[in-house]
């Protein structure tokens, strides 16, 4: 009998209700490290499930227990189906860590709520990321992008290229963005390591959570005196918002404004090294450079510990019934690693058609910033190649260090030469 069998078992209301039911395979331990031989590729663990019990339970670090949910069909069905919650503050809601817990204590941002606070919040910044204003950007991504090179190249052949090229381009664009002083990117940037940190204690979550409303409550309000173009005077100035709530928006789009990016630049680079006839497509034909951040997207997907909803109703997903109350973790890198939706999808192959993939997520909480986001890395990949023909790894690939510690997945530093 399958693990899947066991648990219809005993959801089992038919007259053979009362006798004992087997009990079920062990569940997965979440959050889970990725493979150690390939740590681009999910957990075994998590891929095992797809393969065999796509819809399973998992274990929390607090000995909770929660639904895995790790095909691409059933992810989608989950995130697209508002019977299952986003609302961090309900009763069976799934956290991975401490400080996600502490976090749904605090006034939540418009991702942890359901809508229509939801669809209210996110209508005020949906103009903002709209992909005709963010292709408008273009020629200013470049230029920051070719500034950094130019900095980062300049009489020398090595360096980190995430703390000299990957973090620094996302968080420009995003302090540009935004109306935030480029000045203080290491303060957020080191509240923000603290937020996404899997082994960050709750007191210190509360401490860069503390840190960051203040310092974009002082932004709001300098803003209400002297507005500028950025999004946190365009939002002071709507009058909806009290100076709170633009501080919880602001932080958010901070945030994931940078860190997804960032992240996603320098693992790109380091897969693309690491599949050199890859990269020699690419190479040849810069127009694929489009297609190829798609295919990265799919094939790295940096959120790679699950989205996280709790189920309002009983609703069966993948022949499970999710019981009202029990929690759900959407695995998105499993999911786009479904062969049913992207035959051999464990290889990368950026010819392939990745137009499926949900690295974004899915349904209406999908990243609203992902226009932008494809915008600097089809950016910052095509420049790279482009002016840094031998480019390669300066230390070798068992020294890299990946954030298996970390909620947005990607390396802590990836030193280069060319």
């Amino acid at each position: 009998m399958t693990t899947a069998e066991r648990t219809e078992a005993e959801h089992d209301t038919g007259p053979d209700a009362g006798l004992a039911p087997l009990a079920p395979l062990a569940p997965l331990a979440v959050p889970a490290a990725r493979a150690e031989g390939c740590p681009f590729d999910p957990a075994p663990g998590v891929e095992r499930a797809r393969r065999e019990e796509p819809v399973t339970r998992a274990t929390l670090w607090d000995g909770s227990t929660c639904w895995l949910v790790t095909r691409h069909q059933d992810v989608r069905e989950v995130l697209g189906d508002p019977r299952f919650s986003a609302d961090a503050t309900r009763p069976g809601f799934p956290f991975l860590t401490a400080g996600g817990r502490e976090l749904a204590a605090v006034k939540p941002t418009f991702i942890r709520q359901d809508d229509p606070e939801h669809a209210r919040l996110r209508r005020m910044l949906t103009a903002e990321f709209m992909v005709k204003k963010v292709e408008a950007m273009r020629p200013e991504v470049q230029r920051l992008a070719d500034d950094l090179l130019d900095r980062m190249t300049a009489g020398r052949d090595s360096a980190d290229l995430v703390a000299e090229f990957a973090l620094p381009l996302p968080s420009l664009v995003i302090c540009l963005l935004l109306g935030v002083p480029y000045d203080d990117h290491e303060f957020f940037q080191e509240r923000s390591r603290l937020l996404l940190s899997l082994r960050s204690t709750a007191e210190e979550v509360r401490t860069a959570q503390e840190d960051l409303r203040h310092y974009l409550t002082r932004l709001a309000r300098s803003k209400r005196r002297e507005p500028d173009d950025g999004i946190v005077s365009r939002l002071v100035a709507r009058g909806e918002l009290d100076d709170e709530e633009v501080s919880s928006m602001g932080r958010l789009l901070l945030i994931a404004g940078h860190e997804t990016t960032a992240n996603m630049t320098a693992l790109s680079t380091l897969a693309l090294l690491r599949n050199p006839g890859q990269l020699k497509r690419l190479r040849a034909d810069p127009s694929m450079i489009k297609g190829a951040v798609e295919e990265l997207l799919r094939y790295l997907t940096i959120v790679h510990n699950g989205l996280p909803r709790v189920a309002t109703e009983d609703v069966t997903i993948g022949g499970r019934t999710i019981r009202a109350g029990e929690g759900v973790l959407c695995t998105l890198n499993s999911a786009n690693r479904d062969d049913d939706v992207f035959p051999a999808g464990d290889a990368l192959d950026v010819g392939r058609d990745a137009r499926r993939h949900i690295a974004f997520g899915f349904g209406v909480h999908q990243c609203l910033g992902q226009p932008l986001a494809r915008v600097e890395l089809q950016i910052a990949v095509e420049t790279l190649l482009r002016r840094l023909p031998d480019l390669r790894l300066a230390v070798p690939f068992e020294d890299v260090r990946f954030r298996h510690d970390m909620g947005i997945y990607g390396v802590h530093a990836l030193p280069v030469a060319w």
